[in-house]
């Protein structure tokens, strides 16, 4: 008896404010047998999800992706997923992108320019977020996590460390950790 190919899905999204619902549907839609889900950045390489997804693959089988920048954001990356996707002996097949489908004579060189516009959208958007960072600084934004010393707590810290209190004892007295207090002197 031999097994019959699969269809494996792949969704992924990269910030909390997304859902994978449209992807699923699509998904499911193109008849994907399992999808893995991912909450994770595409920009980072620890993709947990996309591993055993990848792993999952018998020859024959199909990973498929709603767009190649669900897959990945460089095209490094895309071409490693690719060449694992390869390895398997498995295709790869976009729903966006219906040409890139590795069972094609075309497929590569298709995949390799999706994977350069999809690096350069990526460069495009660190660009665009950079920008906007330096715009809302000078509009006096600030960027972090809230103190956790107000500042009259904070100027009241820095008194009793010049009178010659020790950075716990000051620390404790605010419920504070002792490094909240230190960066005060630095």
């Amino acid at each position: 008896m031999q097994n019959r190919a699969m269809i494996y899905g792949y969704a992924r999204v990269s910030t909390n404010g997304q859902d994978l619902a449209q992807q699923l549907a699509q998904l499911e839609a193109a008849g994907c047998a399992k999808i893995y889900r991912e909450k994770i950045s595409g920009a980072s390489a620890e993709r947990p999800q996309l591993k055993r997804a990848i792993g999952a693959l018998d020859p024959g089988d199909v990973l498929m992706v709603t767009a190649t920048d669900r897959l990945a954001r460089n095209t490094r990356d895309l071409l490693n997923i690719l060449h694992a996707v390869k390895e398997a002996g498995a295709g790869f097949r976009s729903i966006a992108e219906p040409m890139v489908d590795t069972t094609s004579q075309l497929a590569e060189v298709v995949i390799a320019v999706l994977g350069v516009a999809a690096s350069y959208e990526r460069q495009r958007i660190a660009e665009r977020t950079s920008a906007g960072r330096a715009q809302a600084k000078a509009r006096g934004v600030k960027f972090g996590r809230k103190s956790a010393l107000t500042p009259h707590q904070q100027a009241e810290a820095r008194r009793k460390l010049d009178a010659g209190d020790t950075q716990r004892s000051v620390a404790a007295l605010f419920n504070v950790s002792q490094a909240t207090i230190s960066r005060l002197q630095g």
